[in-house]
């Protein structure tokens, strides 16, 4: 079974165990967007305590967004953790979206993926990850999003070298599957559950693992 072939039975393995995992949890592109800035370093159980205090507010709105200042966005979503920094990186999508869309999401997500995921990636704390996330679960494009739960399985299965960067990885995915953002979502939602209760950083608990029936050879 080749590298390709490969990244189709793991999905079809884990599909099988744990079916459809219903990512991403957002009412609207925005809110996926800003869980998508608030998730990083930290738990989504917290990402939803600092989106219910948005909600609460009436902010998930990007005209209103703009309006709160910094320092009152950051005491907001203090739950998210690292608040200062996510604070700053909120406002700086949403002066970016102003700058260049008018402020419409409608009108980013018109706009060719590459053009849209480099603009992305020029706004001061959006990495790949973040960036790829806004696109798939914000904009419903198929792009795969690599994170660390990713890279783990992927290592520990002989898929990548240890010394591997997420393009490679992330074009591993693309090159293999259909160009599907519904899949794209489904697959790492399932690739991050089984790393959070079989591949663990620590101990991971292999007896059981649905990858089991995985051949680990290329």
């Amino acid at each position: 079974m080749n590298t390709s072939e490969r990244i189709k039975n793991i999905y079809r393995l884990l599909y099988k165990k744990y079916g459809a995992q219903g990512w991403w949890p957002g009412d609207s592109q925005l809110e996926c967007i800003l869980g998508a800035i608030l998730t990083q370093n930290t738990s989504w159980k917290n990402v939803e305590k600092a989106i219910h205090n948005l909600k609460s507010l009436d902010l998930i709105s990007i005209e209103k967004l703009k309006l709160i200042t910094t320092q009152e966005l950051a005491v907001l979503i203090r739950p998210s953790g690292y608040f200062n920094q996510k604070a700053i990186k909120i406002k700086n999508f949403i002066a970016f979206l102003f700058e260049n869309y008018e402020g419409s999401l409608d009108t980013m997500f018109d706009e060719d993926d590459h053009v849209i995921r480099n603009k992305l990636l020029s706004i001061k704390g959006i990495g790949p990850e973040t960036a790829d996330c806004i696109m798939l679960y914000g904009g419903n494009k198929p792009i795969f999003v690599i994170d660390t739960y990713t890279y783990r399985i992927l290592s520990r299965h002989w898929l990548v070298p240890e010394q591997t960067n997420y393009n490679e990885m992330q074009e591993l995915f693309m090159d293999s599957l259909n160009s599907d953002p519904k899949m794209f979502n489904e697959y790492h939602a399932l690739l991050v559950k089984l790393g959070k209760e079989h591949c663990k950083k620590q101990n991971p608990i292999c007896a059981g693992c649905p990858l089991e029936e995985d051949p680990h050879t290329v």
